[in-house]
C-alpha cells in the first residue's frame, strides 16, 4: 500500500496504490488523517483509486471514515480512477451517494 498526493487550485488529491484490506488500512487511516488535518484548507479531496488493485470492505469502512472526517469541516470528497471490480466493491457499499465519482 502506498499513498502520494498533490494539491491543484485548492483541491487535494489522493492517490492509492497497491491493496487496501484489513492488512493495510491502519497504516493507511493514520497517514490520510494527518494528510487531511494538514489540509483542512482545501476545497475538495478526489481519492484517485486508479492505482487500486484490491479493496474489501475494510477498504470501504477507511474511505467512510475519511468521508465523516472530511464533512466536519464541510469538505466534500469523491472518487475517481476506480477499476471495474473496485468500482463494483463501492457500489455495492453505497459509497457513490455519499463520494460521488468524478
Amino acid at each position: 500500500m502506498e499513498i502520494k498526493y498533490k494539491n491543484t487550485l485548492n483541491n487535494l488529491i489522493i492517490y492509492v496504490y497497491g491493496e487496501l484490506d484489513e492488512c493495510s488500512a491502519s497504516n493507511a487511516k493514520n497517514i490520510l488523517d494527518k494528510l487531511l488535518l494538514n489540509n483542512v484548507n482545501t476545497k475538495k479531496v478526489i481519492f484517485d483509486l486508479s492505482g487500486l488493485s484490491f479493496m474489501d470492505s475494510t477498504g470501504v469502512g477507511l474511505l467512510i471514515g475519511r468521508y465523516k472526517k472530511l464533512s466536519q469541516f464541510n469538505i466534500p470528497s469523491y472518487i475517481s480512477g476506480a477499476s471495474i471490480n473496485i468500482e463494483k466493491v463501492i457500489e455495492l457499499a453505497g459509497l457513490y451517494k455519499i463520494m460521488p465519482k468524478i
